[in-house]
């Protein structure tokens, strides 16, 4: 219980579009998609860096993006590394899936289904915590949110799991409750976690051609690595709409029960005025007292969407 309350917190750290803190090792991203102009001065645009942690906090268009998917047929190619204590790769997953929602039924075709390396136990099931819930995230290999599929219902306990995920993922900068340890810390914009960041904004151009604000929150210099867990979020805003395209985090912890380092990324774009996921990107660290630690990536890549 305690690992699986522990790892949901790797998979809050969501994404915009800088790795200058990422582990060093192989990163299947290659994909960048932002181009920063500058860190000028937005203030004559009237925006203060309160409007952005207020924008943040309200939004709920990322959490939709993912609800849209209910409509859409597309194409998802999903790979997934995981690592060695050497951070040598041991282990890796590719599917290329096929998604379609018709008549409201939603189904999946495999296209491609690799595997190779020392990603399963004798029993069948991931041999790591990070691969069975970016299965259950991403892959739909069971019943949720964010597309309803045909997978095993999730029951019980696991209910409670789901919501402190969409709590870290969704609304982040708000308190999580039942984390043991760090729940508390990752309140970035109350007063007493304000003393420890830093607040930048910059103009930039996503995708080539979309102007976007970026609203950048990172330590201080002098903070301790004790009093924060969440070391960096950034968030892409569409300059326009000021609806959020992206989220990156970069998060950090150590104590007697947990040493994790994990890094995340989500960036969306618009179709036909309904904003979409586009590519989601992890990599993460893990060591608790007792379990085998866990090291991996993935980089998860949507396309052709089509309205069906």
């Amino acid at each position: 219980m305690m690992k699986k309350l522990l790892l949901l917190v790797a998979f809050t750290i969501i994404g915009s579009f800088a790795f200058s803190q990422q582990i060093q090792r192989f990163n299947p991203d290659t994909i960048r998609t932002i181009v920063i102009d500058s860190a000028v001065d937005i203030r004559s645009h009237k925006l203060r860096a309160q409007d952005f942690i207020d924008a943040v906090m309200a939004d709920t268009s990322f959490y939709k993006a993912f609800q849209n998917m209910k409509k859409y047929a597309f194409t998802a190619e999903n790979r997934i590394y995981t690592y060695d204590k050497k951070n040598k790769v041991d282990g890796k997953v590719y599917r290329k899936l096929k998604h379609s929602n018709v008549v409201g039924g939603h189904k999946i075709e495999y296209l491609v289904k690799q595997d190779s390396g020392t990603v399963y136990k004798k029993n069948g099931k991931y041999q790591l915590y990070t691969v069975e819930m970016f299965d259950y995230i991403f892959m739909n290999a069971y019943n949720s949110d964010f597309i309803q599929g045909d997978g095993v219902p999730i029951e019980g306990k696991n209910e409670g799991y789901k919501a402190k995920l969409k709590t870290l993922v969704f609304t982040p900068g708000r308190r999580v409750r039942g984390i043991p340890f760090i729940g508390d810390k990752t309140e970035i914009f109350s007063k007493d976690m304000q003393q420890f960041y830093y607040y930048e904004f910059a103009r930039g151009k996503y995708l080539d051609s979309i102007p976007v604000y970026r609203f950048k929150v990172r330590c201080k210099p002098s903070t301790s690595d004790g009093d924060t867990m969440i070391k960096e979020m950034t968030t892409i805003f569409d300059e326009r709409t000021f609806e959020i395209l992206g989220r990156y985090i970069d998060l950090k912890f150590s104590n007697l029960f947990v040493d994790f380092n994990v890094q995340m990324n989500i960036e969306l774009n618009n179709f036909n005025g309904q904003l979409l996921p586009i590519k989601i990107t992890y990599q993460g660290n893990w060591d608790i007292p007792f379990h085998k630690e866990e090291r991996a990536s993935f980089l998860i890549v949507h396309k052709d969407y089509k309205r069906e």
